[in-house]
């Protein structure tokens, strides 16, 4: 079993639910995912300086769409290509000028390897979730979990936020 580096870290083996997860938002504040029961979740890593930036305009008008029954969160992440270097004010400050981003934004996170954040471990582990093994390929790779905290499914960078094959979940 290998530990994890961040200051938030929950042994593998104490992991029962999404809802166990503890992460902390991008202003620092820690975030309560027993707040999303009820609602699908859909977790995206985010970067700044990537092809796919442009989704977060697409991820915006989901969370608009859905926000009684979704809950949209972007994690950013600086382990593809460096296309997330910047600070964490200067990501949320690029965010809501450029894409008029309004959904909930947690701390810059690795999504791999050996100091993997828990949610990630969560999310690509199926001795952890129960459902799917996966790993993240690149940036805007994006997992969706149901009202009961279950991961329904992952879907890849290239899958736009508001494809079909998303919609149709959320709207289940």
């Amino acid at each position: 079993m290998f530990s994890f580096f961040c200051s938030n870290s929950i042994s593998q083996n104490s992991l029962t639910s999404f809802y166990d997860l503890e992460i902390k938002s991008i202003e620092g504040k820690e975030i309560d995912f027993n707040t999303f029961k009820g609602k699908k979740v859909l977790i995206v890593n985010v970067a700044s300086y990537c092809g796919f930036t442009g989704q977060y305009s697409a991820l915006e008008e989901l969370y608009e769409s859905f926000k009684d029954d979704l809950v949209v969160i972007g994690a950013p992440c600086n382990q593809f290509g460096g296309q997330e270097p910047n600070s964490e004010k200067e990501i949320m400050d690029f965010c809501s000028s450029n894409f008029g981003v309004s959904f909930l934004m947690t701390e810059k996170l690795n999504v791999r390897g050996d100091t993997q954040h828990p949610l990630y471990s969560w999310l690509t582990k199926k001795e952890l979730n129960g459902k799917i093994q996966s790993s993240v390929k690149w940036n805007f790779q994006k997992y969706l979990i149901d009202e009961n905290g279950e991961l329904l499914n992952y879907f890849l960078s290239t899958t736009s936020p508001t494809s079909s094959k998303i919609v149709s979940l959320i709207e289940q």
